[in-house]
C-alpha cells in the first residue's frame, strides 16, 4: 500500500476510539513516529476490543509467526495494549489515544528521540483538532475530583478518608510521570510541579509496570501521592464515569491538556465538579493565596480586599481551601450540577459520529 494512504487509513481508524483522532497535519506526523510502516499496516485492522493471538492471526495470515514479534514491538512502544489473566491466553488491544499512545511515550519520565520529537507535535494538535475532541458532544472523558475539609457526601470522592476504601480495594496501583508537564518541559515551558503523581489502576497500571513506563505503589503511597498533590496545589481528574476510577491525574493548569485547553480555547475538555469555591467575607484577609493556587484564574482578589470567586470558571476543585490559614475559602454545592453519566451513556455519546 502507498505510505501516504496508509497512514490516512490508519488515522480514519485510530479516530474511532473513546477519545478518537480527527486528522490535522500534527496528528499525521504523530503516527508517522508512533507507528513505523510494518507495525501500521498491522494497526490499520488491529481492534480496540481484547483479542487472542490465534484470533488477530485469522486477521492477517499473511504475517504467521511473525504478528507476535510485531505486536510485542507495538507494546514496547506504547501503541498496544496487552493483558493476561491467570489460566487465560494474553489479549491485545489496539490503544486509543488516551489513555494510550498519547501518553506512553512520557509516563517513564525519560528524555528521548521520540519524546522530543512528539512534544511539540502534541501541542500544536491541542490547538488544531484535540482540544475539540476531548470535549465532542458535551461528553469530557475526565472530570474534577473535588478534594474539602468539610465535604461529606458519600456520592462523590471529596476527601482522603473516601478515597482510602476505593483506593485499598484496587487489585493493583501504579504511578507514572505526568505527560503533560513533561511535553511542556521538553519545549522549555511548563511549570515546576513535580512529575512523578500520575496514577492508575488495575489493568492499565500492570501494563504500564510490566513494560517500563511506570512503577507498582501501595494504596499508602498512593495517598501520600495525592496529599502532597493537594498540598502543591495541583487539581486531581477522575474518569467521567459514575463509579468508575481507572486514573486520577495530578494536573496544573498550565499543562494539562484539559486544564490548559480549557483556559486558552474555551472548550469543555473537562467537566467541573458539582461544587464551587465561596469565600467568607467576614473571614478573608486578601493574603492573595487562594487567587495564586487557583489553576483557572477564577479567584481574585478585589477593590475591596476580599477574594471574590468567578463561578462560571471555578471548576470546583478545592485547591484554595488547604492553604487558607483563616479558612475563609471552602466549597459548597453547586446550583443545577447533573452527576457524572453511567457508562452506557458515557459511550453512547463518545462513540458516536457524525
Amino acid at each position: 500500500m502507498d505510505e501516504t494512504k496508509l497512514y490516512e487509513e490508519l488515522a480514519g481508524h485510530l479516530d474511532q476510539g473513546v477519545v478518537g483522532s480527527p486528522r490535522s497535519s500534527a496528528l499525521m506526523e504523530i503516527i508517522k513516529i508512533l507507528f513505523p510502516v510494518e507495525e501500521a499496516e498491522i494497526a490499520i485492522k488491529l481492534p480496540m476490543q481484547n483479542k487472542t493471538l490465534p484470533e488477530l492471526k485469522e486477521l492477517f495470515p499473511e504475517k504467521g509467526d511473525l504478528l507476535e514479534e510485531i505486536l510485542n514491538r507495538m507494546i514496547k512502544r506504547g501503541t498496544v495494549f496487552t493483558s493476561q489473566r491467570p489460566g487465560q491466553e494474553r489479549k491485545y488491544r489496539l490503544l486509543p489515544s488516551v489513555v494510550g499512545w498519547a501518553e506512553t511515550p512520557f509516563w517513564a519520565g525519560k528524555d528521548t528521540d521520540d519524546t522530543r520529537k512528539l512534544s511539540p507535535l502534541w501541542l500544536k494538535y491541542r490547538e488544531e483538532a484535540y482540544g475539540q475532541e476531548l470535549a465532542r458532544d458535551g461528553m469530557p472523558v475526565m472530570r474534577v475530583l473535588p478534594v474539602s475539609r468539610t465535604l461529606q457526601d458519600s456520592r462523590e470522592v471529596l476527601s482522603f478518608d473516601a478515597l482510602k476504601p476505593k483506593i485499598e480495594a484496587s487489585p493493583y496501583r501504579a504511578v507514572g510521570h505526568c505527560p503533560c508537564r513533561m511535553m511542556k518541559r521538553s519545549v522549555g515551558e511548563g511549570c515546576n510541579h513535580t512529575l512523578e503523581n500520575c496514577l492508575h489502576f488495575g489493568s492499565m497500571g500492570k501494563y504500564m509496570v510490566e513494560y517500563g513506563m511506570a512503577r507498582e505503589i501501595t494504596a499508602e503511597e498512593t495517598l501520600n501521592i495525592l496529599k502532597e498533590a493537594n498540598q502543591e496545589g495541583l487539581v486531581h481528574i477522575i474518569d467521567n464515569v459514575e463509579g468508575h476510577m481507572s486514573t486520577i491525574c495530578n494536573c496544573c493548569g498550565c499543562c494539562c491538556v484539559f486544564l490548559d485547553t480549557k483556559k486558552k480555547m474555551g472548550l469543555h475538555t473537562i467537566s467541573a465538579s458539582s461544587y464551587v469555591a465561596r469565600v467568607d467575607r467576614e473571614l478573608c484577609v486578601a493574603c492573595g493565596t487562594c487567587e495564586e493556587r487557583c489553576p483557572m484564574g477564577a479567584i481574585a482578589v478585589n477593590d475591596d480586599g476580599v477574594a471574590e470567586v468567578n463561578g462560571d470558571i471555578c471548576i470546583g476543585c478545592g485547591v484554595c481551601t488547604p492553604t487558607c490559614e483563616t479558612e475563609a475559602v471552602d466549597l459548597v454545592k453547586r446550583k443545577g450540577v447533573k452527576p457524572p453519566p453511567d457508562l452506557s451513556e458515557f459511550l453512547a455519546v463518545r462513540y458516536k459520529r457524525a
